[in-house]
């Protein structure tokens, strides 16, 4: 009987199985992604209802902070504990989170929100895409592409719709209060459909203190990138002591990484060439992505002079550049020994469209600006399943979820910093330091020239991170892609 029970979990499951495990999953990894798409249009809503733009960005960066440092320990909590009870447990705290945040009172109470709604968003997608390496192999990955297309189109067309409507109709909460239902059906969904789900247990230690030292460092450069032109000069005491906390906390985490017998980045994940070069080129391409999808609202709105609902309509050419970079990238990529070649091209296509904006950054019609961000959105979206696979496909099954997690993190890392990048050039070149002139813009009472040639710099900037992604794409090696879950051999 002991024997029959362990030929059945260990046979391989059915595509049928695996479609219902898959769609489950993506169920909560929907509610992931509505959530970074919904709330970019009503952010300069949400700066002038509570008479702070200064501390906008850190709604995003709280979000995105939490998220990073929880993501290699949710990575590492799904091998030791298996990815159900982590990812019940994580859609918890987001829904707990969101609640908060609908209820919010002040700018620091929704700050605070966010990012106890990041604790539970960042695991979300990190352990779909876990379990979903723990199911597919990597060459065989493009037949379930259509169920990835579904959420992140769905997400990317309905969220900026919705949260412009909200926005300007309704109530901003409301991008929050919708997270209660969809979280409640993630949960039930996702809990049926992972009771299917083979185990997969690995002892692993939790670096506590290597999360607290990468959290603490990356705090104090988002500080002195947010007060750097506004509370403080850039060249004053307390930014320069910020930037040196930053730099000594950094080194603390690099000694941590070097000595601690299991730390949150593992060597031996960071030694494989596949891991070194693949993770800076999605953690660049998506602080790229997340970045502009924040900044470009108040781009469309106070450069543009569009609503909040006709924005989040202008702003779904990026979002769907990106599913359709992605969708193409992912289904194709199993056919080609070459599996690099697109994203090395939607790359070179993204950094010229926005070379072209920033030399054009007012005078556009909206169809060339939409055009323009469709066309970086796909060459961004061509990035991040060709790196994750590629990461995947080149550590053994043991490391999976701890290599997906450092793909998160990294990739959380990288939207976190050039998010607050984006938001420090446009406060500290636009000069809008006050909600009043913030909602002359957003009424069109004010004069743009000055917040199109800070968005100029943010263009520059943008083509720049993409740049450093091409780069790093280049660099990374092109292993065969494996058909079956054979173990991927250990970094020399």
């Amino acid at each position: 009987m002991d024997a029959r029970s362990s030929e059945a979990a260990d046979a391989p499951l059915s595509h049928a199985d695996i479609r219902v495990i898959v769609i489950g999953v993506m169920v909560a990894m929907f509610l992931s992604a509505l959530d970074q798409t919904i709330i970019a249009t009503a952010l300069p809503t949400i700066g002038a209802g509570f008479g702070d733009l200064e501390n906008l960005s850190w709604v995003v960066t709280a979000y995105l902070l939490t998220g990073t440092a929880i993501t290699p320990l949710v990575g590492k909590l799904a091998d030791i504990h298996g990815p159900r009870p982590v990812l019940l447990m994580s859609i918890g705290t987001f829904l707990i989170g969101s609640v908060l945040c609908a209820t919010a009172q002040s700018m620091p109470w929704l700050i605070v929100a966010r990012a106890v709604q990041g604790l539970g968003g960042g695991g979300l997608i990190a352990l779909a895409q876990t379990i979903i390496g723990l199911l597919i192999a990597p060459r065989e990955r493009g037949r379930y592409q259509g169920y990835f297309a579904i959420v992140f189109i769905t997400s990317s067309i309905a969220g900026p719709i919705l949260g412009g409507f909200f926005a300007e109709h309704l109530h901003w909460s409301l991008i929050f209060w919708i997270n209660v239902p969809l979280g409640l059906v993630a949960a039930l969904m996702s809990d049926r459909a992972l009771r299917r789900l083979p185990a997969h247990h690995h002892p692993h230690r939790l670096d506590i203190l290597g999360a607290l030292l990468m959290c603490a460092g990356t705090v104090s450069l988002l500080l002195a990138l947010s007060w750097g032109g506004t509370h403080f000069s850039w060249l004053s005491l307390p930014i320069f002591g910020l930037l040196a906390l930053a730099v000594l906390l950094w080194i603390g985490f690099a000694f941590r990484v070097a000595t601690a017998s299991e730390p949150l980045v593992p060597l031996a994940v960071l030694s494989n060439q596949v891991v070194r070069t693949g993770v800076p080129s999605a953690a660049f391409a998506m602080g790229t992505l997340v970045g502009l999808s924040i900044q470009m609202p108040l781009y469309l709105e106070g450069v543009m002079g569009l609503t909040a609902s006709e924005s989040g309509v202008a702003l779904i050419p990026l979002m769907a550049g990106v599913v359709v970079g992605a969708t193409g990238a992912g289904r194709v990529m199993g056919h080609f020994t070459h599996y690099k070649r697109l994203p090395i091209l939607g790359l070179l296509a993204g950094i010229v469209a926005l070379i072209l904006m920033a030399v054009w950054p007012m005078g556009l019609p909206i169809y060339a600006v939409a055009a323009g961000m469709g066309v970086a959105g796909m060459g961004l979206g061509t990035v991040l399943p060709v790196s994750t696979v590629a990461i995947q496909n080149a550590v053994p099954l043991p490391q999976m979820g701890t290599a997906t997690g450092v793909v998160n993190l990294f990739r959380s890392l990288g939207a976190a910093v050039l998010t607050a990048g984006f938001g420090a050039i446009v406060i500290g070149l636009s000069g809008i330091e006050s909600s009043a002139l913030l909602e002359r813009l957003l009424e069109g009472r004010a004069q743009v020239a000055p917040l199109a040639g800070a968005f100029r710099w943010v263009f520059v900037a943008a083509a720049a991170s993409l740049l450093v992604s091409l780069i790093a794409m280049i660099a990374m090696e092109e292993r065969p892609l494996r058909s079956g879950h054979a173990p991927a051999p250990l970094p020399d």
